[in-house]
């Protein structure tokens, strides 16, 4: 099992990068950023550094793993121009990109920055005709695509990712009717938030959509998140449990260690740790070290 941090950006670029490379050299396997302008509430005006030119500086600056996008939002770009954001971004990793891709879901964003959100139908049908385009420009010299949503014509792609046929593309989300369905015929990883037994249910619907497409669902690597407290606090723990509007990996060490271990049987590969909720830039470092320490070790 492999074990990921998400690091946030709305930290001052001094800690984005400290805490980054903190994380690379004390083993961590992957670094995640969100691909967000503002803030999901009423006041908009806290700080949101941009997703892309982030990871792009990041990727020159961390030298070792696998760093991605979690994910990209499909409505705030063309495909043609992201999929040659995301190949530059390769090749300045030197062949480390995870390219994450959803069909973007923060509705302020688009309000105020004048981007279409349309419905979920409507952005899921944008986001597969993306996926084509994107997969076809790794791929292939020149690409040709002529949907209801996006047209491209005779697009070259040079230079190509590093990473062949292109970067590792990783499906976000858990819808089971359609976005399950896109990840079992395009998707090389697939992500959702979740407890165990979410992963377990989703996973199973994973591998209907793989069957009638006719793909080997163990070619899907699968990632999750929660949020976490490590804490021996029994009553602590309890209430931020109770207050919890995301799923929450948290108790003792042990505990820990035994929510991993159901991670793991439900077929999750890498299990990512968001900072959200970890408090200040010290005690985020703390977290993330004492699971590298102590719990991490026990699952690898």
């Amino acid at each position: 099992m492999k074990f990921a941090a998400w690091p946030g950006l709305a930290a001052p670029w001094a800690e984005v990068v400290e805490i980054s490379q903190h994380l690379e050299r004390t083993g961590w396997d992957g670094l995640y950023y969100a691909d967000h302008f503002m803030p999901n509430q009423e006041d908009v005006s806290g700080p949101t550094q941009e997703c892309w030119t982030s990871v792009s500086a990041i990727a020159a600056l961390v030298p070792r793993v696998r760093i991605g996008t979690l994910v990209t939002g499909n409505t705030y770009r063309h495909p043609a121009v992201l999929a040659k954001m995301a190949a530059q971004v390769d090749i300045v990793s030197g062949g480390r990109l995870v390219f994450g891709l959803g069909a973007a879901w923060q509705q302020n964003e688009h309000e105020k920055f004048g981007i279409e959100f349309g419905t979920v139908g409507w952005r899921m049908k944008r986001m597969e005709e993306s996926v084509q385009i994107i997969k076809s420009m790794f791929a292939n010299d020149r690409t040709t695509f002529a949907g209801k949503h996006y047209t491209v014509t005779d697009a070259p792609l040079v230079p190509k990712p590093i990473q062949r046929p292109g970067p590792p593309l990783l499906i976000g989300g858990g819808g089971e009717q359609v976005t399950l369905r896109i990840a079992a015929k395009y998707a090389d990883e697939w992500n959702v938030w979740g407890s165990p037994s979410t992963l377990a249910r989703k996973g199973a619907v994973l591998e209907q959509h793989c069957e009638k497409v006719g793909r080997d669902p163990k070619t899907i690597r699968r990632s999750c998140q929660a949020l976490v407290m490590l804490s021996d606090d029994a009553s602590a723990v309890a209430q931020a449990r109770e207050r919890s509007r995301q799923p929450m990996l948290s108790g003792s060490v042990d505990e820990v260690v035994e929510t991993l271990g159901q991670y793991r049987e439900a077929g999750v590969d890498e299990f990512i740790v968001p900072a959200a909720g970890l408090g200040s830039f010290e005690r985020l470092r703390e977290t993330y070290d004492r699971l590298m320490q102590d719990v991490v070790p026990q699952l690898r």
